[in-house]
């Protein structure tokens, strides 16, 4: 079958190789000059930043995808588990490292926290319980088929779905497993991963600890956008072709059927479609269906604010991965959803990629990645907002590294919701299409298809499964299966 993948994002490439390796002629169409979609690079003044997710969790999926296409990992692909997840900075002086070693993670949430070891043990069994349960209802499957949910595994899960927690919020699970404030505010960070806010969003979204906990954090030898080298790479291998600068500008529609894609002026006819580009805009922009109503009523997950600085210094105690947590999470989340603004003292992540790359700094420098939350774009005047929202970053990061930091930074690019919409046509510049925000957020998250429109499909970070690198690559897995092989 002739087969258009309406986007270069991690799920059309996986979808785009999925099909290929089936033996169908797969034609990917991307807007962008180069394929990647979120995850992206900057090169500027001998730095380069990785743009979009920063973090590598299930490499097994990569590894799934070649063997799918029958091809070995290239040796170029390589990446490392990192010994420390993550650096923690409070408000308070407290500093703590999230080792994966479970039993050093354990040991220091003791000394600094006070903690008691057994509600860590337990909350990472329940956060792998949580894994084990949702893993083929909600990850490698579709929840909207029955078949699908008439296999014996997913039964199985059915009778257990009462212990993911989904009647309670990620905080007040979170609240009533720790004594230490401080640890709870690490826990609900993870809410974060797919733009929720954690004293809304169910505590189902804490197998997000068991991924990276449990499971353990990677980074490519190379960086993450290596990541997309790679899988585009494949793509090539088993005869995907791609058009870039190709801004598709409609799905073509008879009979209740998708027959093809506009591009311009010029259409192309094809059996089949999958459309890696955000939902809504594919709803609201490339078709006309019942749906947009229903799209337009879901809240939409946070965006982000990111400067990318080339910073003339090291700073030893910072790690690949870094929180400047707020002294107030609750308020920072309100103003975050609610308010539709970014806090006062937000909480700041700041990923330096150099400190495993040596060559993406220059010598005794480092590539600093700084992002804090944003809300998704409406009314906001982001040029005031970017000037205050900087000058409380350098604010807390000099309080919080006894430093100076405006001295060190030799240059500069912004990312804002705007340009994320721009450069992504995510709406509003939400990173994960709608947020999780309620009981049943699984549920509602669009389907990988539609019943009412035969031979259309959907992947990518705004459907089902979800955001993030490994449920993308699950999302092209759940559509290939879908398409029977030529």
């Amino acid at each position: 079958m002739k087969i258009a993948v309406i986007g270069s994002g991690i799920g059309g490439l996986a979808a785009a190789c999925r099909l290929a390796s089936k033996g169908h002629d797969v034609t990917v169409f991307e807007k962008n000059a180069t394929p990647g979609g979120k995850i992206s690079e900057i090169k500027m003044d001998g730095y380069r930043f990785d743009t979009g997710p920063s973090l590598f969790t299930l490499p097994e999926l990569v590894t799934e995808l070649y063997a799918a296409a029958n091809e070995p990992i290239p040796s170029s692909f390589a990446y490392k588990k990192l010994e420390v997840l993550c650096k923690y900075f409070y408000n308070s002086g407290e500093r703590l490292n999230a080792w994966s070693d479970q039993q050093k993670f354990t040991d220091e949430c003791v000394q600094k926290f006070g903690e008691d070891p057994a509600s860590i043990t337990k909350y990472l069994k329940s956060a792998s319980l949580i894994y084990k349960i949702t893993a083929d209802i909600f990850l490698f499957n579709s929840l909207h088929k029955v078949k699908n949910l008439m296999k014996f595994s997913v039964l199985k899960s059915l009778l257990q779905v009462h212990k993911i927690r989904f009647y309670k919020t990620m905080h007040g699970a979170n609240k009533r497993n720790f004594k230490s404030p401080l640890l709870v505010q690490l826990f609900d960070r993870y809410a974060t991963y797919n733009g929720s806010n954690p004293y809304k969003a169910p505590a189902t979204l804490n197998v997000i600890a068991h991924l990276e906990n449990n499971l353990g954090a990677y980074f490519p030898d190379k960086g993450m956008y290596t990541i997309v080298q790679h899988i585009y790479e494949l793509a090539l291998k088993k005869g995907v072709r791609f058009n870039f600068n190709s801004l598709v500008t409609s799905i073509d529609i008879k009979n209740k059927k998708a027959v093809g894609i506009t591009v311009g002026e010029t259409q192309h006819a094809f059996d089949k479609i999958v459309s890696d580009s955000d939902i809504n805009y594919v709803i609201n922009n490339l078709m006309d269906h019942p749906k947009e109503k229903q799209i337009k009523s879901l809240e939409p997950s946070s965006s982000a604010l990111v400067f990318y600085w080339g910073v003339t210094r090291e700073f030893p105690e910072l790690d690949l991965h870094n929180i400047l947590f707020s002294s107030d999470y609750k308020t920072e989340f309100n103003n975050l959803f609610e308010a539709k603004t970014i806090d006062k003292d937000p909480t700041i992540y700041i990923f330096i990629s150099s400190k495993v790359i040596e060559n993406d700094a220059p010598k005794n420098c480092e590539n600093w990645y700084v992002m804090v939350n944003a809300p998704a774009n409406s009314t906001e005047d982001w040029d005031e907002l970017i000037r205050v929202t900087r000058q409380n970053i350098i604010n807390k990061i000099n309080e919080s590294l006894k430093t100076n930091i405006e001295d060190y930074i030799a240059c500069e690019k912004i990312a804002s919701p705007i340009t994320i919409e721009q450069n992504t046509l995510s709406k509003g510049g939400a990173l994960y299409g709608n947020s999780s925000n309620s009981k049943f957020a699984a549920f509602l998250r669009h389907p990988n298809f539609l019943k009412s429109v035969q031979n259309l499909y959907f992947v990518g970070g705004s459907v089902h499964p979800g955001g993030g690198i490994p449920l993308c690559l699950a999302s092209a897995k759940i559509v290939a299966n879908e398409i029977p092989a030529s």
